[in-house]
């Protein structure tokens, strides 16, 4: 190297490009984080309560349409039927146009639809419209986790972004409440009331930037900067003084590359796993009222309380794994939670009694929803920035076609006056499956995202 040319790479090594994953190693947790976290956090509590809310009217629905189980477990299972395309659309579109446009479009245009389906007069438009609101609540499921993840420090990322997944159980009670005190108006006020939900995109509009990440990723490196100093409250200032922020992947990324080279194994691997955790949790927790009224002889409203009890019981697992995972890493904590809750689930079948009804539950939905924290933090770890959308929503595809199909299957399942036990053994097999599976994975804990 001459002497001019190593003067120059020295008089300009200060304002070398730097990775803003190598940014978020240093960045500390802010108040920003504080308030993105609370905005997102709601923004995931929001899509538990509509998805959970037509379950439990589904009765009401089901007496004034006069369904039999089938078409009751087709109404359930229409906003998962909308979602299987909607989420692979939606992972195109926060690759393409960024995460925060992706939350806010998709909530504006699922309020308008969900409000849309509660004026349905009969079980084809109720189906039709609720599909159709699943189609655009799907952008909501796809970009909440990958976006919260391009928001945090490397050193708090797993521990925070599985707090956010924590929204899931705040949901499932707002959904239970709103139905317990607006009961009595009939189930097209309750959805139209739960439609109401989707004006948090203000919320989310206010209080999150833009993904760093995809900024960069974009060449929009000035508003790359711009988001990083909001979010670390301009204490990487210094860090980013005329330096240029990247991500190693600047060109577009394709949905197909996701399936390819070392991406391939990853991507089978997840979506196996999403279709059998989801089978595992959403077939059991969808049916649950219906099959204790059932099989246990208690009334709807007793039923509610026992979705009350496995929704408490879900906050301690989120914290336990939060804790967790920052030290023994996502692969560990979530075998070992996946597995206990499968133990939870087929104790839950076996139970005779009240009293092991409820303490298999709380077992059940304490390491299952403990493991779908880790989960929703890891599933999106595994792909660069460009994809990360994609890969993202491939997942969900797959939780929402166990989702649409779960619903449906164990109604028929029931017709055919199949055993409690024979019924959740069944579902909880699929928990162990997802356990297996876990194994194949590459561990991210400590990694920066690129």
């Amino acid at each position: 190297m001459s002497a001019k040319a190593e003067f120059s790479e020295r008089s300009t090594g200060d304002a070398a490009p730097i990775e803003v994953g190598k940014v978020f190693e240093e960045m500390p947790f802010t108040s920003q984080h504080w308030k993105a976290g609370f905005a997102l956090f709601f923004s995931f509590a929001i899509e538990a309560w509509e998805l959970m809310i037509i379950v439990f009217i589904s009765g009401m629905i089901a007496a004034d349409f006069q369904l039999d189980q089938v078409q009751t477990g087709e109404v359930m299972g229409s906003i998962y039927l909308g979602m299987i395309p909607g989420c692979l659309v939606w992972g195109k579109i926060t690759d393409r146009f960024g995460r925060k446009k992706t939350v806010l479009l998709s909530f504006v245009l699922y309020g308008l639809l969900s409000l849309l389906s509660s004026f349905s007069v009969n079980f084809e438009m109720l189906f039709w419209t609720r599909l159709i609101a699943g189609a655009a609540l799907s952008g909501v499921m796809v970009a909440t986790f990958p976006f919260f993840e391009e928001l945090l420090p490397v050193k708090s990322r797993g521990r925070a972004a599985v707090y956010l997944a924590s929204g899931f159980p705040i949901g499932t009670l707002i959904a239970v409440g709103i139905t317990y005190f607006f009961g009595h108006l009939g189930w097209h006020w309750i959805m139209a009331i739960s439609s109401l939900g989707a004006l948090w995109f203000l919320v989310v509009w206010k209080l999150v930037p833009e993904s760093p990440y995809w900024l960069a990723g974009k060449g929009k490196t000035a508003e790359a900067k711009a988001a990083l100093l909001r979010l670390s409250e301009n204490k990487v200032e210094g860090l980013l003084k005329g330096r240029t922020v990247t991500v190693p992947q600047l060109s577009q990324g394709n949905f197909m590359d996701i399936f390819k080279g070392k991406l391939l194994k990853p991507t089978l691997l997840q979506t196996l796993i999403n279709f059998c955790f989801s089978w595992g949790y959403w077939a059991l927790f969808l049916w649950m009222p219906s099959m204790l009224a059932q099989s246990k002889g208690l009334s709807f409203v007793s039923s509610l309380g026992f979705v009350v009890l496995s929704a408490l019981a879900q906050f301690p697992g989120y914290f336990a794994s939060s804790y967790l995972t920052g030290k023994f890493g996502r692969k560990k904590v979530m075998f070992v939670f996946v597995v206990l809750a499968a133990v939870g689930g087929f104790g839950f079948a076996a139970s005779n009694t009240i009293t092991e009804l409820m303490v298999y539950l709380v077992i059940l939905s304490f390491f299952s929803l403990g493991a779908w924290g880790v989960w929703d933090v890891w599933m999106g770890e595994l792909y660069p920035t460009n994809i990360r959308g994609a890969g993202y929503s491939l997942g969900a595809t797959a939780q929402r076609v166990a989702n649409w199909i779960a619903p449906t299957a164990i109604g028929a399942f029931l017709a055919t006056n199949q055993s409690f036990l024979i019924t959740n053994a069944f579902i909880t097999s699929f928990l162990v499956v997802t356990a297996i599976t876990v194994l194949f994975l590459r561990e991210t804990e400590g990694e920066i995202l690129h």
